[in-house]
């Protein structure tokens, strides 16, 4: 899910991978300095898949409540998506979070593509930086199946 956007602290790509123990199925991101060069040479060497991926959703539902994130996401969209309004938008972004659960894991990936840049992973944490036209293009996609037409590009 989070394929290409996990970095280290080193700016070492995290890579998807798994091993399995008996019937049961482990995920995890390892770093890429770990794989190169052994699991010292990085102080977070590797991370699991579902414990990272709930932190990021997590971190993306409670900017999607934020207001200046529904002003700024709206203003962006405007151009796009004739006739929207600041309410379309906020409704738009809260409808993603109880969605999410019934998306499949392809769309999920789609989603946190869309939404983010990049992930740096360090001792201390994560820290997510997003794409500014990622909302604005997502609530353009919604505008478009809730009824709202998007501007013809010129």
């Amino acid at each position: 899910m989070l394929k290409g956007l996990l970095y280290g602290e080193d700016g070492a790509a995290f890579s998807p991978t798994h091993t399995r123990k008996g019937d049961r199925l482990y995920r995890y991101y390892v770093s890429q300095t770990v794989l190169k060069h052994g699991a010292g040479k990085c102080p977070v060497a590797r991370v699991p898949a579902a414990e990272i991926e709930a932190a990021i959703i997590s971190q993306i539902r409670g900017m999607l409540r934020a207001p200046e994130v529904v002003v700024a996401t709206w203003r962006a969209a405007q151009p796009e998506c004739e006739g929207l309004a600041e309410d379309d938008v906020r409704k738009a972004l809260a409808a993603l979070d109880p969605l999410w659960a019934e998306l499949f894991p392809a769309e999920q990936a789609r989603v946190l593509h869309l939404l983010i840049e990049r992930v740096d992973i360090g001792a201390d944490g994560l820290k997510l930086r997003f794409r500014d036209r990622g909302l604005a293009q997502m609530v353009t996609e919604v505008g478009i199946i809730t009824g709202k037409s998007r501007k013809a590009a010129t």
